[in-house]
């Protein structure tokens, strides 16, 4: 079967999977990648994306490139979608300009529904037989998807909100460690946003989180050495552990976060803002525990392009050795607006 290439470009990463169609509509993954790239830096203060991290996101994507190429990808079969930061970036252009030389591919600049729609729809790739109502939550860097719904697929509501571990991170504490003012501060706009969301979260009976923070804790209360994703897909967090965790975490330093063996550690300055997100959540939910899934919107991107008819046409992606740069120093196009 000819192989697809899915990219997920958040607030905080850049997410990498190739795999072909499997059968009963499974994948089969030959590669999956991470790099934490943090696109959003300084997005919810200034409005544009800050030049180094665009060129920390260039420079993961001509690795990913590489390894698109080698897996022989076609061009049609290869989607990069775009979420928060590049909704909220005034300066994008440079960001389509930059992926477009690299991949010969635009980025698809999704809606808050429409990454709901595939994250939901890639956690159940990896969670069958779970009692309904379901609920998938996928914290992001920038923003958090909450998406109710069916076994089958059925999606019932799609919220997207302005909540996330980068953006609420550099909004409530933008030093080392959170002050407890600055703590309840958050937790009250996260508050405020969960009510109005319109989420059931007490008729939920199964809440499935995916993403870096809901995987991230798994490894840190399953206490692994290092993280082995093997055993965090389809672990169990209990609701009473998420409340020990915060309080762990956001009495610590990011060093000593950053000190925990499965820890990322350009995950440690905004793994407690995350961690606040979902204890607000565990507070209103009926769920017993939280299922963590490492199935999520990579996998709903890659069961699209598996599902559309297949052509022969080859990969066209620019070559790195042929278009030299400076990864520090993004190109910016000349009709860019000022």
């Amino acid at each position: 079967m000819t192989p697809v290439a899915a990219v997920d470009c958040g607030t905080n990463s850049i997410r990498l999977l190739i795999a072909k169609a499997g059968p009963d509509h499974t994948l089969v993954e030959l590669d999956r990648r991470l790099e934490i790239v943090r696109l959003g830096q300084e997005v919810d203060a200034t409005g544009e994306f800050h030049p180094d991290a665009l060129a920390r996101t260039f420079t993961a994507t001509d690795a990913y490139a590489a390894a698109i190429r080698a897996a022989g990808v076609p061009q049609d079969k290869i989607h990069f979608v775009a979420t928060s930061a590049a909704r909220d970036a005034r300066n994008r252009d440079v960001f389509f300009a930059g992926i477009r030389d690299r991949l010969g591919v635009d980025p698809d600049v999704i809606s808050g529904e429409r990454e709901a729609h595939l994250s939901f729809v890639g956690a159940l790739s990896g969670v069958s037989d779970a009692p309904e109502p379901i609920l998938v939550m996928d914290i992001g860097g920038g923003s958090t998807e909450l998406i109710t719904g069916s076994r089958d697929g059925e999606v019932q509501s799609a919220q997207s909100l302005d909540i996330g571990s980068v953006r609420i991170t550099e909004r409530f504490w933008p030093h080392a460690q959170p002050r407890p003012e600055e703590l309840g501060a958050a937790a009250g706009y996260i508050d405020d946003l969960l009510d109005a969301s319109g989420v059931d979260f007490s008729r939920v009976q199964t809440w499935i989180g995916v993403a870096g923070t809901a995987t991230t804790l798994a490894g840190v209360y399953l206490g692994f050495d290092t993280y082995d994703r093997s055993q965090v897909h389809r672990s169990k967090l209990p609701i009473a552990a998420v409340g020990d965790l915060l309080a762990m975490l956001s009495s610590s330093t990011v060093e000593e976060i950053r000190a925990i063996k499965s820890m990322h550690p350009q995950r440690a300055d905004v793994i407690t803002a995350g961690t606040l997100i979902v204890g607000r959540i565990a507070q209103r939910i009926s769920a017993a525990e939280l299922v963590v899934s490492e199935s999520d919107i990579l996998d709903g991107i890659a069961l699209e392009l598996v599902d559309t008819p297949e052509t022969s046409r080859p990969a066209e992606i620019p070559r790195t050795a042929e278009t030299p740069r400076t990864p520090e120093t993004p190109r910016t196009p000349e009709t860019m607006p000022q």
